[in-house]
Order: C-alpha cells, then structure tokens, then sequence
C-alpha cells in the first residue's frame, strides 16, 4: 500500500530525476490508490466520448424534420444516456471506495472519507512559449526548450503525487511557478493558444479553459484531496497517527478555504462555493471525530467526571456530522455527491449521538453522590449537560436522588438504543456502505453494549417509563481548526529566470525589439546617466551626444554590454562594464517601453462538456509598479549637464529639445520615466 520508488527502467519516461523519478511522484506505484486514480481516468475519458455524442444526436435532432430520422436519432440518444448514467454509477463507487485508502492495521476504527485526485489531460507549452517568447521578449524562443520540458515534465508529475509530504511539496512547487508562469505569458486581454483541461472530481465532466486560473484553483483542490488522502493513510491506533491525521484534516479544510476565497467563480462545480463550503465541514468534522478518538485512545475511565465529559465530546462530532449532512441533501450538492457520503455522515450522527447518550447513562447509573465527592462541582457538570432538565428536577435533586438518576439514565439508554438502530437501518440502505464490515460491527457492538447495560437496570414489576431523555449540550476542549499549510508558498527558481527579473520583464509590458546602440566617450564623458537596478536604466541624456543620436533613448533599459547579458545586472556592474569605453566604444543592446494600457478584461472561452451554467475565472487584479528609484552616473568626472555650461548651444539644446518620444509636447509636461522597486520579490509581483 506503499507509493515505492523505482529506478528508470524507461529512458523515454519525462518524469525523471537523477535516474529516479521526480520526488513526490511515481506514476508506476502499483498501489491500491494509483489503480483506483488509473480507473477514474480512463472512465472520465468514457464520459467525455458519450457526452459528444450525445451532443452531436442533439444538433442532429434539432436540424432534421424527417420523422424516421428523429426516430432514430431518439433511440440512439436513449442508449447513450443508459451508458452515461452507468458510467456516472462508476464514478460513484470509485468516489466510496474508501476502504483502499485506510491505514492497512486500522481493525476497530470507523473509516474517513478522502477526496479523489481531479483528473487532467497533458498540455504542451512548448510552441506556445516559443512563438510568445520570439514576439513578446524579442528572444530566440528555441533557447528555452530545456526549461520548457522541465515545466512540462513537473506538471505531468503533479497527476502522479505520492500521498506523502513529498507529494504535497511537488503540488506546491508546481502551484508557485504557476503564478510565475502567469505574469511571464498570460494576460487578461490576450489568449496565447493554451487549453487547460480537467475533470469534475464528482461528475467526470470536462471543464477546458485557456485561462491559467482554472490550472491554479485544480492544483489547489488535488493539494487538498491529497491531504485528505494522507489523513485516511495514518494509523488512528496510536497518538501519533492520530495527530497526524487530525493536521492532515486541519490542512485539507485550510488548502480548500483558500480556493473558495480565491477562485469565486471556477466552471467546475465540485470547486464551487456550495461544494467546497460542504468539503470543508466535512474535513473538519473527521478532525473533530479524530480528536474524539485521541481523548478515547488511553482508555475512557469508568468516572462520573469522565464519562459527562466524553459525552459531551461525541455529542460535538454528532453534530458537526450533521451539520455536514444537512449541506449534502441540498440542491444541487445531493445531485452531485455520492449517495455513500450522505449516507455515511448520516450514520455517524446518529452513531455519535447514540454514544453521548451512552456515556450520560453510564454516569447517572454507576455513579452515586458519596460524602467523599466534590457535590459542587457534580452539580456544575450536570447542570451544563443540558439545556432544561429532565422533569423540572435540579441538579443536585437528580445527583442525591438514586430513583430519579436511574429513571434518567433509562431513558438516555433507549434514546441511545434508538439512534444505533437508526444508524443499522441507514447503514443497510446503501449498498457501497454495506461492504465495509467494520462499520457494520461497530455499530452491532454499540447496540449490543447499550442493550445489555438497559437490561441490566429493568425490573420485572416496574411500569413503562415514558421519560424521554433531553438533548445533550455539546462541548469539546480541542475545537478541529482550518489550518493553512506553509508549503502552498513555496519558493521556487523561476524557469524563464534568463528573460530577466519579472517585475520589468512580464507580459503586462510590452517592448520595443532590442536595439544596438554604440556607446562613444566625448570629453571624458558618456552623455547619460543610469538609475534603478536589475535592469539598469537610462536616465538625463544628452541629445546630442554620439549614443543619442544613434538611438539611445531615456528610459531605455540596457539588457546587454557587448557580448555580456545584463538583465539581472545592478548599476555597479554595469558601470564596471562601462568604465573601460574609450573613443572607439561599446555596442550595448537596449529595449523601450510601449504603452502598456490594458482594456478591461475579456471573459475567456470555456467549454463545460454540456453543464446548464459556466463560470468565467477572470484576475482582476493589476500591480502597480513601484515608483522608488535609485539615480548614479556613468562618468569619469562631472555629468554632461554639468559640462555643458561651457557650452551653452549644447546646453540651451539640452533644456528646450524634446526626446523622440515625445515630439510636439513641451519638455515640462514630458511624464517622467519609472522603474520597478528591485526589492520587490519576483514571485510575489
């Protein structure tokens, strides 16, 4: 049940690393998992054959008028909804197939639900990249085809993750240069000839989109279900795994918060806010229900104190569990989500429920008020049990009362009867359910248990009872919290890191082709200065000095002194490149700025594979550049505005002439060119 590492055996495998496959992923892993994930995609591709199918005897439907067609096309449309519904039933029971997820030494644990891996089909960037990189960066796009392939490769290892640290980590690597890969290619106003598909983890149905967000919300969704999966794989029979499996729940409700705040409008509906809003109670409700089992792990003593405790902590799980069920049997989540899980939450409210009752009983019945014990004390515990009190009594009443506790406790026995009958009969009606014989013999056990202690306190010659045992208060001392894992940020080296920093070089900005420009010194001075760092870039030039005139512009960005790239250059090794320039000169390579305004942006094509309603996943957030600057320049004595008092032409030329940019315009109102704060971190502009 292991995902094993295996050398590379296949030297065509794009998956590989150091002869290893990439850590974190083993597509080969003959686990009980990887072929349940292996049936999931090969029936959501059997989904995807009939849903166009069905399309096209729709249109044909629509377009004929001859009756016999119609007939035909109706009989056809019958036998693919038939096949569609039974892959659908498929899909179904791969969704409550929990089983070959739990820890293999679990014996006498309830199993947890985990969540499937969404599916996705492989997508090549490389011609996409290539053509945008040679028409946006002005670069040879056949440069970068090993940083392609990386990309490419990472991302087919990320349909593969171990369920382990290691396969959080690979998501979460991915996911980081997803936000670099955003800022380098996409933007809101332009398509770049990318479709990202993926599969609705509940349903199968295709979502395809070419806008990367869809990319970004699934990643953070399979991050997620991989964390449930890793909660179910831990042992629940020891502390430690049961600490693990409790942050394993924590971090799944965190990953799948984020997505909900993050991507409001995502085409897929197992990503919608009804869904993950029900997810995430789920997730938090087998934390709860982890931590009730840490508590019971030592043993549950036989105290008054103990047991009111403990039945206010399985009351806590009972209703978190209900409050999960009551999410599932709402319109439209109960169409999507398996009957098994409903089912499977419903039994464990009442399960829990029952138990509560259980241990309430055991107190009130084994346990009575001595001189010895703490009557203040018992009286507080037992009033904060209930809301009212059963017939009117007061605590201290029912506490001092041997009749009036064993009448109470009765009745708590037959509501806890009740309830694991309740839970079998639930559990009889489904029939995924009814495969796991763990379940079943818990809940026989608990009724037997509940039936043997109500025989053990009934007397032959005393009436019916008709008592009914209030509701129990629920409480916990340890609340299951969303916790927010610290590896969706992970820090990664940006792929396309040669096309120079991202906070200058991204594809918000457009550029001017690189231009050549000869750099001449004249009276010991180069005729400009430079300012910013990373690129450096040009600032106060003298128009008619030699680079200006053959095309030195200000705001220039130089990204190269002769054969040297200087894109992730500061200005001091800049102007070390520079301090050598003598009359004969230096080629340097510079780009311009271009108007960089966006309109607003456009709704990117989707295709849903026939949902009623499609989501547009649009960013709508635009960073401002930073205006902060540093200023030094490139000279061996005094700047050229300084040396151009001796010359006043130059000078007079200098203030009045305005640069090409800006032909028509008066030199005061010119806008002043900006640079990007180098401090800025790349990854998060």
């Amino acid at each position: 049940m292991t995902d094993t590492i295996l050398p590379n055996g296949c030297k065509d495998n794009p998956a590989v690393e150091n002869g290893y496959f990439k850590k974190g992923c083993n597509p080969f892993a003959q686990t009980g998992r990887s072929k349940l994930q292996n049936k999931r995609a090969s029936l959501n591709q059997q989904i995807i054959k009939q849903m166009r199918m069905r399309a096209g005897a729709e249109n044909l439907l629509k377009a004929t008028s001859n009756n016999k067609v119609r007939e035909m096309v109706l009989l056809e449309l019958s036998y693919v909804n038939s096949n569609l519904q039974l892959l659908m039933e498929q899909l179904e029971g791969l969704n409550s197939s929990v089983e070959v997820y739990q820890n293999v030494q679990e014996a006498n644990n309830i199993p947890l639900i985990p969540l499937g891996l969404k599916e996705t089909k492989d997508v090549d960037f490389s011609v996409p990249f290539k053509d945008f990189i040679l028409e946006h960066y002005s670069e040879d796009g056949s440069n970068f085809e090993n940083e392609i392939a990386d990309l490419m490769d990472l991302r087919k290892a990320c349909r593969t993750p171990s369920r382990s640290e290691a396969g959080i980590e690979l998501l979460s690597s991915y996911f980081s240069h997803l936000s670099l890969l955003e800022n380098r290619f996409f933007t809101p106003n332009r398509q770049i000839g990318i479709f990202f598909t993926w599969y609705d983890s509940f349903t199968g149905v295709p979502v395809c989109q070419q806008n990367i967000s869809l990319e970004k919300a699934s990643m953070l969704f399979n991050m997620g279900a991989l964390y449930t999966q890793i909660g179910t794989r831990c042992n629940r029979q020891t502390r430690v795994g049961l600490e693990d499996a409790i942050t394993a729940f924590q971090k799944a409700a965190g990953v799948l918060n984020h997505l909900k705040e993050t991507f409001t409008h995502t085409p897929s509906y197992d990503m919608s806010p009804a869904m993950l809003s029900m997810l995430i109670k789920m997730m938090l409700a087998q934390s709860q229900e982890c931590l009730f089992e840490k508590t019971a792990l030592p043993g549950i003593r036989n105290e008054y104190l103990s047991l009111l405790r403990m039945a206010q902590e399985a009351a806590k799980v009972a209703d978190m569990y209900d409050h999960v069920h009551q999410s599932m049997i709402q319109t439209p989540i109960k169409d999507n989500v398996p009957f098994f899980w409903s089912t499977m939450a419903q039994v464990k409210t009442n399960h829990y429920r029952s138990l509560a009752h259980y241990f309430v009983a055991t107190a009130l019945l084994d346990h009575e008020l001595g001189a010895s014990d703490d009557e203040d004390q018992q009286e507080k515990v037992l009033s904060q049990v209930y809301d009212t009190m059963p017939d009117g009594h007061s605590p201290l009443d029912i506490l001092k009362q041997k009749e009036q506790r064993r009448r109470i406790g009765k009745a708590h026995l037959r509501k806890a009867l009740m309830g694991h009958e309740e839970a079998l009969r639930i559990h009889g009606l489904c029939r995924h359910l009814r495969k796991l014989d763990i379940l079943r013999d818990i809940l026989q056990a608990s009724h037997k248990r509940s039936l043997s202690k109500l025989t053990e306190n009934e007397s032959e010659d005393e009436f019916t009872d008709y008592l009914e045992a209030p509701d129990i208060i629920s409480k916990t001392d340890h609340k299951a919290e969303m916790e927010m894992p610290v590896s969706t940020k992970v820090k990664v080296k940006d792929f396309f890191h040669k096309l120079g920093p991202l906070s200058v070089f991204s594809a918000k900005q457009r550029w001017t082709a690189p231009r050549t420009v000869r750099v001449r010194i004249e009276d010991r001075d180069l005729g400009f200065t430079l300012k910013g760092d990373a690129p450096v870039q040009v600032q106060s030039l003298d128009p008619l000095c030699s680079a200006a005139v053959d095309g030195l512009k200000e705001g220039d960005y130089i990204v190269a002194v002769a054969d040297t790239d200087c894109k992730w250059m500061g200005l001091s090794e800049v102007m070390r490149l520079l301090k050598d320039v003598d009359e004969v000169g230096v080629d340097i390579r510079v780009v311009s700025m271009m108007d960089s305004s966006l309109p607003l942006p456009t709704k990117s094509a989707t295709y849903c594979g026939g949902l009623p309603k499609t989501y547009s996943m649009i960013c709508l957030a635009f960073d401002d550049e930073d205006k902060g600057t540093k200023s030094r320049k490139v000279t061996k004595k005094l700047s050229f505005l300084s040396w151009g008092l001796k010359n006043k032409h130059k000078s007079a030329s200098t203030l009045s002439l305005p640069t090409a940019d800006y032909s028509g315009s008066l030199p005061w109102n010119k806008p002043c060119p900006t640079f990007p704060n180098s401090s800025n971190d790349s990854a998060l502009y």
